[in-house]
């Protein structure tokens, strides 16, 4: 192959190689960049979405927020992309699981989502968007997520609400149980959910992880623990479930986050690029999903 030469299989492009001059001028590239997810807690709140930014012209950013503007990169500039891991899960009654970690573009940050709230007296960690909570007033909003990146988790007195979504807060389809939903991006040429919080515990049937389907956040646990929030989704893990004394289940753990940047057909390639990011094209655009930390430079 020549060097900066690319070979294209229908969307993909693969093949890349260091060129500094492909193309035209310095690109002005659009973002999604998601944080990890919080942990479930055992017998308590589902964990809150990992925070949501997103520059992609005519999307939402989390919490509601419109999109922010495009970034226009620097000549030289080598940006700095960290992928936030998910939170840990609670493992036993009274005890909160973690928070997730922050992702990173650049000067950008999403935060990462609160771990939920496990025990009477023990209220969940705010973050990008907020864990669920056990303790306190059945149907009331509970810790806040941050603005422009997420929602609120609920509270259900008994057992756990669900956390919040990048979408909406937990429990807003009036099930105290269920995890908030995400926001959509066809970012990278389709559409895709993304930040949807972990389901709340329950004594019964499981809970619904948020994302418009099920699955992003973590179903809480109706006879067990709570599953897992999807990797690289930053979905909010599951609670675990409550079937009698002595019987608490475990949480699950958050889901990694991810940052995906696009940049114009047409303009440069970037110059600098670690982390073995996934490299996909449209027709109009080059896209770039960051699984793992790294980062990416254009000349």
């Amino acid at each position: 192959m020549r060097f900066g030469e690319r070979t294209r299989s229908g969307t993909n492009v693969s093949g890349w190689t260091k060129r500094s001059t492909a193309g035209g001028g310095l690109p002005a590239v659009e973002y999604v960049i998601v944080a990890g997810g919080g942990g479930g807690a055992s017998v308590g709140g589902g964990g809150g979405a990992g925070g949501y930014r997103s520059s992609v012209a005519g999307e939402s950013s989390g919490g509601g927020a419109s999109a922010e503007a495009a970034f226009q990169v620097v000549s030289g500039t080598t940006y700095t992309v960290t992928v936030g891991g998910g939170g840990a899960r609670s493992t036993s009654d009274g005890t909160n699981a973690t928070s997730g970690n922050n992702s990173v573009f650049g000067s950008f940050t999403s935060n990462g989502g609160g771990g939920g709230g496990s025990g009477a007296n023990n209220a969940p960690s705010g973050g990008g968007s907020g864990g669920g909570q056990r303790s306190g007033t059945s149907g009331a909003v509970g810790t806040s997520g941050t603005s422009g990146q997420g929602f609120a988790g609920r509270i259900n007195g008994a057992y756990g609400g669900g956390g919040g979504g990048a979408a909406e807060n937990g429990g807003t389809d009036t099930n105290d149980f269920n995890g908030g939903d995400g926001v959509a991006s066809s970012i990278t040429g389709s559409s895709v959910f993304r930040a949807g919080g972990g389901g709340g515990s329950s004594q019964g049937a499981a809970t619904t992880g948020g994302d418009g389907g099920g699955g992003l956040g973590g179903v809480g646990g109706g006879a067990g623990n709570g599953t897992a929030g999807t990797v690289n989704t930053g979905g909010g893990g599951g609670g675990g479930a409550f079937t009698g004394p002595n019987t608490a289940h475990s949480g699950g753990d958050g889901g990694s986050g991810v940052v995906i940047i696009r940049q114009p057909q047409g303009t440069k390639f970037p110059t600098t690029l670690t982390g073995s990011p996934t490299q996909t094209a449209t027709s109009t655009h080059i896209i770039w999903t960051f699984n793992a930390s790294g980062s990416i430079g254009w000349s």
